[in-house]
């Protein structure tokens, strides 16, 4: 929310194009963002206004990045006045709306996309920041050119689940504020600032970046190996560092399936849950992560699902 009201204060301007299928949150705002599934919205409407979903590049589902970019130029024709929209806001990976990975050159078109009307581009990285992806952040990285967005939101990762948020900019931004105008009673806690250094200092000297995109890529392959010998019930295996996603076919795998696979792996002492409103279930391992209990998740993971009946 703080990044929203950055937005619209140093812009001037009130609308904010979202991308459909993101999780920003659920506060009143953020739930008006939010658009992964209508458990966070149901209810509460009123939402707070000027919030506009855009389709996010979601390939497997054949939304390709040329096509999400022709529904956002669909959108600026049907909907919006390009001098009206004061951002807009993305995933790079789409958190509980699948663990799907922004195509490459997405973010790159779409920051041009906001530029080329004044707008500015915000990334949230709650989720994918401070190695989950196998980068410090998503966006600064080879797979999207290293993109600088105007405005970047993180939190999670920063402190290893400590009480702790941050909405970074450029100072060209951030002084258009007056003062007073951003704030928080908890904002700066002690003990949390204390946690994100340590935090930093451990991804740091432990090499975790680096555990982050190898111990990814294992993972990745061992569940592609179990969709090779169960190609008709696991559709799509993606994911970017120890953020990885792992959908089922929707017609071996029906609604209520990826609570039956969590309960499962439960029973067998994992814990892992679904995301989506597809049948999909989202594996984020610690970023410390050792190759055996890479192996040993994915194993238990096979046997839940025959616990289920589906192999």
């Amino acid at each position: 929310e703080n990044a929203i009201k950055m937005a619209r204060y140093a812009t001037g301007r009130q609308n904010v194009v979202t991308m459909q299928g993101a999780y920003h949150g659920r506060t009143f705002a953020t739930m008006a963002m939010t658009t992964s599934s209508r458990i966070y919205r149901q209810k509460f409407a009123p939402l707070v206004p000027g919030f506009y979903p855009s389709p996010f590049p979601y390939e497997h589902h054949g939304v390709s990045s040329d096509a999400a970019m022709k529904d956002l130029d669909l959108l600026m024709q049907q909907v919006l006045h390009p001098d009206e929209v004061a951002a807009v806001i993305l995933e790079p990976v789409l958190g509980e709306g699948g663990y799907v990975p922004a195509p490459p050159d997405f973010i790159q078109r779409l920051k041009a996309f906001c530029h080329d009307m004044g707008a500015l581009l915000i990334v949230d990285e709650v989720q994918t920041g401070f190695g989950r992806t196998g980068t410090y952040f998503a966006c600064d990285s080879e797979r999207y050119g290293n993109v600088s967005p105007d405005i970047l939101v993180c939190a999670k990762g920063i402190a290893s689940g400590f009480p702790l948020s941050a909405v970074a900019t450029r100072a060209e931004i951030s002084d258009k504020m007056d003062p007073g105008t951003m704030g928080g009673t908890y904002s700066g806690n002690a003990v949390a600032c204390a946690a994100a250094i340590a935090t930093q200092q451990v991804i740091r000297d432990e090499g975790l970046l680096e555990n982050s995109r190898k111990m990814g890529e294992r993972l990745r392959a061992n569940l592609r190996d179990l969709q090779d010998k169960h190609p008709d019930l696991i559709a799509d295996v993606r994911g970017l560092g120890c953020m990885v996603g792992m959908e089922l076919h929707p017609d071996r795998a029906g609604p209520g399936t990826k609570a039956k696979l969590s309960q499962a792996c439960l029973d067998r002492d994992m814990l892992i849950l679904g995301c989506s409103v597809f049948e999909t279930m989202r594996f984020i391992p610690p970023l410390t992560v050792s190759p055996g209990e890479i192996d040993r998740a994915t194993d238990t993971v096979e046997k839940a699902l025959a616990d289920i009946g589906l192999v």
